[in-house]
């Protein structure tokens, strides 16, 4: 059983920092792009930053020099370094998957999310 688990979300003050992490487990045969999605409350879930296993990257406009993502594809981990946050960027971020699991077909997995809130 395949499974995406996240960790490093919590409570910071407008400009500070938080690294949110993704570990993949499970029997994985190959990964593909992984990325990052945010939720706030009353809003659609929308696509924050991607990766593919090239190491190509995607950003929305609203995070383009705050955030950083990066991938080990050796051990199936995905991170996300926010910097300058601001109380916009509080939300529930979803770790993100593509991939294939030993014996099955590309499919999307998603982590459980983690709480994100920037505020004084």
């Amino acid at each position: 059983q395949v499974q995406l688990v996240e960790s490093g979300g919590g409570l910071v003050q407008p400009g500070g920092s938080l690294r949110l992490s993704c570990a993949a487990s499970g029997s994985i045969f190959s990964m593909n792009f992984m990325g990052w999605y945010r939720q706030a409350p009353g809003k659609e879930r929308e696509l924050v930053t991607r990766i593919t296993s090239g190491g190509n990257t995607y950003y929305v406009d609203s995070v383009k020099g705050r955030f950083t993502i990066s991938r080990d594809n050796t051990k199936n981990t995905l991170d996300l370094q926010m910097n300058s946050l601001k109380p916009e960027d509080t939300a529930v971020y979803y770790c993100h998957a593509n991939l294939r699991p030993t014996g099955s077909y590309y499919s999307d997995y998603w982590g459980q999310g983690t709480q994100v809130t920037v505020s004084s």
